[in-house]
Parts: structure tokens; sequence; C-alpha cells
């Protein structure tokens, strides 16, 4: 598959800073993000990714409307989320915003679903995290019924049941759907189960300990009679000119992030160290030249079988502008040069 491997793109939607080192508000910043998604389908990227959060340093809370701003000015790339809690959302609603995404990109909508790190929205929406993994489950297995197109007919214990129940607007297509995991084995069985595409999110350690879940979702795919479905990555990355400029630019913002969210989760300080080791070629950070970057997506693509590589690009209170450098520089040498590596061989 990797011969066919897609390239996206996928933010948060971090709070950035102004020139004067100023944070911008949250308004001003999905403004932003909208216009680095149009950026990205300028330049011919595959995907475009938005995260959802419920906290102050991050913009975004309703992924599927800034999509739809993003849909409304551009003509190829698909659109999607990176992740949609679904824990703490209704399956319903999700799927008809999802649907009227589809609608207004004329196709080009995907979601990944996923539990979430991150856990605000729980208590914020009324429900208790000591049901964190029935809310999935029973939700997930609801969504995965709404995706067929079909009256639903559907019996839980965390929602109102459905009985022959159509969803709109009704959608000519099955929604693409990803199941995001973290690196619990049960999650990856679990998009096997459903018969979901996987997506990896590798955000610490070396991408090929990744390796034995790859194997274990091809297994439970042949135990459940499935065929071998997409396998994809979002691993955090940045890209300038060469390889110290990218680490110099992103080190302060990825310290300055992992600061805040350590304080709240009691991790330790981040030293250079460990981000430099991080970015080297067995680390999780995709950060350097297009050459370097390049490398490493084509090096993890063989390792894992890959179909797609999302790259989160934006970390910490980084520019817009300086965001926007980095896109380019991904779509327009990074992405030219992991296709030329992995396109099939020619016959002389």
């Amino acid at each position: 598959m990797t011969n066919q491997l897609e390239l996206g793109l996928d933010t948060f939607g971090d709070v950035t800073v102004d020139a004067d080192g100023g944070a911008l508000s949250h308004a001003e910043v999905i403004r932003n993000v909208i216009d680095e998604g149009v950026l990205a389908d300028r330049l011919g990227l595959d995907f475009f990714g938005v995260g959802e959060h419920h906290r102050d340093d991050f913009s975004v809370s309703a992924p599927e409307v800034v999509l739809a701003g993003i849909a409304a000015r551009t003509e190829q790339i698909h659109l999607g989320t990176a992740v949609t809690v679904l824990s703490s959302d209704d399956p319903v609603r999700v799927y008809e915003r999802f649907a009227t995404l589809d609608a207004i990109s004329g196709g080009r909508a995907e979601i990944i679903l996923g539990r979430g790190s991150f856990t605000e929205s729980f208590p914020l929406f009324g429900l208790d995290l000591s049901q964190y993994e029935v809310l999935f489950d029973e939700k997930l297995d609801l969504f995965v019924e709404l995706i067929h197109n079909q009256p639903v007919t559907w019996h839980g214990a965390t929602r109102a049941s459905l009985s022959n129940q159509r969803v709109y607007p009704a959608m000519d297509r099955e929604l693409p759907t990803w199941i995001g995991v973290g690196g619990n084995p049960e999650s990856v069985v679990r998009a096997a189960k459903y018969g979901l595409p996987l997506m990896l999110a590798i955000i610490g350690g070396e991408p090929s300990r990744f390796a034995p879940l790859v194997d274990l979702y091809k297994r439970a795919l042949d135990h459940f009679e499935r065929d071998l479905l997409p396998i994809g990555v979002h691993s955090p990355g940045f890209v300038a000119r060469t390889d110290g400029e990218a680490r110099d630019t992103l080190w302060p913002h990825y310290e300055a992030m992992h600061a805040r969210i350590g304080r709240e989760r009691g991790w330790p300080p981040v030293t250079r160290a460990q981000f430099d080791r991080s970015a080297d070629p067995d680390g999780a950070l995709f950060v350097g030249s297009p050459e370097t970057v390049a490398d490493k997506i084509v090096r993890v693509a063989k390792e894992l079988g890959l179909s797609r590589f999302d790259m989160k690009y934006s970390s910490g209170p980084m520019s817009h502008e300086r965001l926007m450098s980095g896109i380019e520089l991904y779509a327009g040498e990074v992405a030219p040069l992991v296709r030329k590596q992995l396109a099939p061989a020619t016959v002389g």
C-alpha cells in the first residue's frame, strides 16, 4: 500500500502568538486554521484534519464547523477530524453533522473517532468518567450502524434506543470512518471487529514499536474475515530549510505546550536533549529539512505498511506565518520526495 501513500496535515488549532509574542484570540486562530486548510488544498495535499478540544489552549471545539468553512473554499482535499471524541457526543448528531459536511464539500468528508487523551468534555457535557469505556463502546456500535445509511434499530444503556430510525441528511455513500488509537490493543481489535481503518497516534517513542499493533490489527481482520484495510499514522512534526532551523524553531513552542499539559498531569519538564532524541531518525517527531522528514516518512510507511501519513504541524504557540511556511515546505518539497521514493520501480 505504501506506493499509494496519502499525505495529510492535522492541527488542534493551538492558540498561537502574534509578532510581539501576544496570544491571538480563539476567533483569529480559527480563521487562520481555515487559511491553513485552504493552502493545503491549493498545494495538492490529500487530507486536512482538525482536532476537538474544550480548553483554552486549543481554539477548536466544533471541528465540523471549521471544516465546513474550509470546504467552502477548497476543491480537492479530504476533510476530517483528528479526532472526534465520540464518547462525549451523541452519535446521531455527529453523523448528521458529518453528512452535512459531506454535502458541503461534495463528498470529501471523513471522520476519525477516538476516546481522546483529554477528558474536559466529560464534565462539560454532564458525563461520568467512570463510564469512559462503556460510553465509547456503545456509541461506536451505534455510529457504525448509522454509516450504512439504512434504517437503524439499536438498543443500549447510555442513550435512548432507536427503532427503524432514519437519519438525515441522507448520504449516497458510507462515510469514511477511521478509529484513532494511541497504543491500546483492545482499540486495535475493536477497529478490526467493525471493519474500520486504523489511525495510529504516534506522539512518543519509536514508531517501530507500533509494528506489533499493526500485526495485531491484520490478524484481527483475518479473524473477523475482513479484507485488509488502510492504516495511517498521525505524528507531530515541522519542516524548515535545515534540520537545525526546524529543531530550533519548534523547540520553544514544543517545550511550552509540554510544560502546560505536564503541569496538569504531573509530568516532569521535557529537556532539549529529550526533544532532540525524539527528532532523531528513530524518534516520534518528524522535524527537520524536507529531505530528513521525507526519509523518515518513507521509512515508517514501509515499516508499518501505511496508506496515509498525517503530520500534526501545529505544536504550541508557533505563529501562523511559521505554520504556513512549514506547510509550503511539506507540500512543495517533502511530498514530492516521498512520492518519488515510494513510486513503483519501472521495468526498463
